[in-house]
């Protein structure tokens, strides 16, 4: 197979390890999306990766590199979205909110939008 099939299935699959076993790794990095631990090279088998070059080796796996990463300092860390409106920022927007919490069901949430602009 060439090698968009090969990037594609490497994508697909999202391993937790992927060596790269080739002259030239670096033609091939910017191709992959997902995957948990990379091994550059000939040179770099998972064993150095794993025991001595330093990265977590609390990895994504069962293909789950497909929407996360190796477990690091900012999963220790708790995160708040901060949202803020200008008042005419808020019109637009509220109307939005009227509309799509209506088709939910959540009165109160419709309301609460619609005050914001009527």
């Amino acid at each position: 197979k060439d090698r968009s099939e090969g990037m594609a299935l490497i994508n697909r699959i999202a391993p937790e390890h992927l060596e790269l076993s080739v002259d030239n790794p670096d033609a091939l990095l910017e191709d992959i999306r997902h995957a948990g631990a990379i091994f550059m090279g000939r040179h770099t088998p998972e064993a150095i990766g794993d025991y001595c070059a330093g990265p977590n080796h609390v990895l994504p796996t069962s293909g789950t590199a497909r929407f996360s990463s190796p477990l690091g300092v900012y999963d220790f860390q708790k995160k708040s979205s901060i949202i803020y409106c200008s008042e005419s920022g808020s019109k637009p927007l509220a109307k939005t909110a009227d509309i799509l919490a209506q088709r939910e069901d959540l009165e109160a949430h419709a309301r609460s939008a619609r005050y914001r602009y009527q």
